[in-house]
């Protein structure tokens, strides 16, 4: 399965992933948020998206491992992959495979499932 991570680049950026390689995504608190966090797999790929000025996909990380022995606090260790060119806020609204995503229909969420035609369009640019 695919999904998307924001975070806010002041709290924790991309590029604070890039120097520290692995990290454990926790401090989740939106239940639909929590579910997703819960239901990944190692070996799930993820966007990294970040919030506030930027808006923006901005690299690519994999699970390697999800602790969801606390099921309102999972934990789930992410391994960084390679930045990409970014997708801002606004090319992802303008395009239709992302007409009825949780990214754009619930603007405050902040783990979203990805179907594979999302994926690929926010990575192969």
């Amino acid at each position: 399965m695919d999904y998307l991570l924001k975070t806010e680049p002041s709290e924790y950026s991309f590029a604070d992933l890039q120097h520290d390689k692995v990290t454990i995504w926790d401090g989740v608190s939106n239940p639909t948020a929590v579910r997703n966090l819960s239901g990944m797999k190692p070996g799930d790929r993820l966007v990294i998206y970040e919030t506030g000025d930027r808006k923006s996909s901005v690299g690519t990380a994999t699970v390697v491992s999800v602790d969801a022995s606390n099921p309102r606090k999972p934990q789930v260790k992410i391994k960084v992959s390679e930045a990409l060119n970014i997708t801002t806020l606004a090319e992802i609204k303008g395009n239709k495979l992302f007409a009825t995503s949780p990214l754009v229909r619930q603007g405050r969420l902040s783990v979203v499932p990805l179907t594979p035609a999302q994926y690929k369009f926010l990575t192969s640019r």
